[in-house]
Order: C-alpha cells, then structure tokens, then sequence
C-alpha cells in the first residue's frame, strides 16, 4: 500500500515510525511532515487543509490510504471531500466525516451529544455576546474554580480556568465581546468545575465496532507543579497508574459503548480515532472533552506500546472488520518529555539549531516543531522533540527520558522536569 499522512507534528512522527515497520507498507509520504518524517519517508509540502493539493498528490502518487493527523482538516471535512469526488472516493481515509468532527469542532455540540446519550459531565451552558448579561449570572450560580471554554477549535488553548469571580466575568467578556480567540469564541460553553485527575482514553472505531488502546496522561500546563498557561502537552505517560481494571470497565460501559452507540444512532459516519479527555471524580470516571483524532503527546506513549502492525489495523478501521483485529500492548510502560522553545506558549523564536538527536539511546526522539535546513535540524515550532522511553515501571521509564534530554541542546531549550510527580 501507498500511504500518506497529514500533518507535521510528534503525533505525525510516531504515525510514520510505527506505519514505516509494516510489511504491508510500500511507500510512505507525510505532509507536510517534520524533520523526523524526513528520515522515514516523503515529506511533501503540502498544507493539511489545501484538499485541491492533497488530491493531485493521491492521484499522482497512487495513495491507497490517507491518515489524518490533526484536527484541522477533519472538521473542514477531509473524509467527505474524498467521498464526494468520484476519482478518489476509493481511498481509505482515517479520520470521520465532517458531522461526527463536530464533536471536536463544537464544545457544545459535544455536550449536547453528552447529554442525548447520557454519558456523565459536568454541568454546562453556552453564552454568546448577545447573552453575555446571562453569563454573568450563570457564573454567579457556581463556585469556583469557573471553567470557561471557547466553543470553537483554539488550537488546545481555548480553555481558561479561574478562581476569582469577577476575572471570570472580565474574560468571559474578552472572549465573547472583545474576540481573545477569534470565530472561535463567538460561542463560550461555561461548565462547572469537576476535581479529580484527569487520564486519557484512545478508541478505534470503524464505525460499528471498536477497540480501546491503552490510556495515557498528559501535562498540559507550562510550569512545573502544573502551573503556568496551557500548552499543546509538555509531556505523557502510559498506562495510568491510578487506572485499575475496575475503573477501565466503568469508562468501557459508561463511556466508550455509548459514545459508540451514539455515533451509530446520530448517525455521525466515524472512521478513525476518539479521543476522550476524562477527569476520575472519586471512583468514577466523566468526560471533559472529545478530540476526533489521537492526542499529541499521548500518541508517543500509546503507539510504542502498540504491538500490531499499525496498517492492519487501521485497514481493518477502513473495512469495518476491527472486530477481527486483537489489539496487542506491550507491558511495559512508556512516558515521554517534551522540549519545547523558550517563550512557548506565548511568543518563541525559530530556527534554532538542534544537536544532540544522534546521540540519544535507549530512548525515541519524535520530532515536532523541527525541520532540516542545510542537512542541520532546526526549531520551527513551540513544542520541538518528544523523548520517549520504555521501563519496566513508568518511573524508569521517566529517567530514561530524561537522561537522554540532557544530550540535546538549542538556544533557550525548556522541558518540564516534573512529569509523572502526581503519579
């Protein structure tokens, strides 16, 4: 088979790391891809949203499948285009369609979803500006910490969590009135505040039948301590400790069935990858977010584990015989460290060379933010290299993380040194 994927992050890497080791694959392009696709396949400079470019590409290169990375595309409805054009409906595309990538697209589409198929979350209403009077007396009703969301896609950092009252109601305006993120908060879902800690879970589906990978943590905040302004993820670890079989089945029957189930019944056409953001309230686990693709860092912990070949897998996603497939994991566990640029989130210079990658052992440097430039890789992003180990136990697992981190160098290089702490 001829593969592509879309994208150019650490999640695109470890797709192409683990999709390069099957038999079954005999040409591999990513685009727009990174420094690390480079070494393991085609990169084509392709944006991930020019559907026009992506098909000439298929066309011209002979694509049997294509693998959706990030969410971009899957909301502007990558899957329908290639369904609604009679020269490419023949590829397999990983990734659902349109109307089920709302669940990503639209916070409140998602806990409307939430509610019909009473799947357990917190309790929410949306505002927009012509109700922003009614924002403030719903926060009114609450106690704090207050959550409030932007309702459309924010690139992971339209979500502001804050202790004080009358800050909520300035941001609240900021975000509705005053535009912090753009069309993305012309809408604003405010949800009560749920305390716990929060895991992640990864579902294949084909869109009758699925399979559950195994859970993963991440840390989305800057600081160590969990402090500090959200990130993309600054880094993960595989499994959860705290995620006993008795908790994994009460997330199987009270929350992957029926969003499984509901999909079928809403008739939301699903092929590819749910990835449900859950918070464990006590004993029970309840759903924060979905995001309709795999999440970035968690895939470079998940897919390690993974001991299938990734192609049959996901052909089996495209066939809708997943029931078929066993999935495999390894036992040991696998974390991974993000370096990222200094400045990140917020303002970061580019171009910074990175040594250091060709001396890492024992461990797998995903790249993200990085690109060649004059046989030299250099930062082109905030989250730059993702070091991944394994261990017999996650703390083991951490340490050889970050003993291979200290071989890599570029100018103002941050990484958190606490992950795993809570653990």
């Amino acid at each position: 088979m001829n593969i592509l994927i879309l994208g150019s992050g650490g999640r695109e890497h470890t797709f192409a790391w683990k999709i390069a080791q099957s038999d079954q694959c005999k040409q591999l392009y990513v685009a727009p891809g990174n420094s690390g696709t480079a070494q393991i396949a085609t990169n084509v400079a392709i944006s991930v949203t020019d559907f026009e470019a992506i098909k000439a590409l298929v066309l011209e290169k002979r694509i049997d499948m294509v693998v959706v990375g990030p969410e971009d595309p899957l909301v502007k409805g990558v899957h329908d285009y290639f369904l609604n054009d009679e020269a490419i409906k023949h590829v397999s595309v990983i990734g659902p369609q349109k109307a089920a990538a709302e669940l990503e697209g639209s916070k409140e589409f998602a806990k409307e979803f939430l509610y019909r198929h009473n799947i357990p979350t917190a309790a929410y209403e949306s505002f927009t500006k012509d109700t922003v009077e009614k924002g403030y007396a719903f926060l009114e009703t609450l106690q704090p910490p207050y959550v409030l969301k932007a309702d459309g896609l924010a690139a992971g950092k339209g979500v502001v969590i804050l202790n004080d009252l009358e800050e909520a109601k300035t941001e609240l305006k900021s975000m509705l009135v005053d535009a912090k993120f753009g069309v993305a908060s012309t809408k604003v879902v405010i949800e009560e505040f749920l305390d716990g800690i929060e895991l992640s879970c990864f579902v294949l589906t084909d869109g009758k039948n699925y399979k559950i990978l195994p859970t993963a943590k991440d840390y989305k905040r800057i600081g160590e301590g969990d402090t500090g302004l959200n990130t993309g993820g600054m880094g993960a670890v595989s499994p959860v400790p705290f995620a006993t079989d008795e908790f994994l089945e009460k997330i199987e029957n009270r929350i992957v069935k029926p969003t499984v189930e509901g999909l079928k019944n809403d008739n939301l056409p699903y092929v590819g990858f749910i990835f449900i953001g859950l918070i464990k309230v006590g004993d029970d686990p309840k759903v924060i977010e979905y995001n309709v693709r795999m999440g970035d860092p968690e895939t470079e912990v998940v897919f390690p584990r993974l001991k299938n070949d990734l192609v049959e897998v996901l052909q089996a996603m495209a066939n809708e015989t997943l029931d078929n497939i066993d999935i495999e994991i390894d036992d040991r566990a696998a974390t991974t460290i993000m370096v990222v640029s200094g400045g990140y989130p917020e303002a970061y210079e580019k171009g910074k060379e990175i040594t250091g990658v060709d001396r890492i052992t024992d461990a797998i440097p995903f790249h993200a933010g990085a690109q060649l430039k004059d046989d030299k890789i250099v930062t082109s992003g905030g989250r730059v290299i993702a070091v991944t180990a394994y261990g017999d136990t996650y703390q083991e697992a951490i340490k050889k993380s970050y003993q291979n981190i200290e071989k890599l160098h570029f100018d103002k290089m941050y990484y958190r040194k606490d992950i795993g702490f809570d653990l």
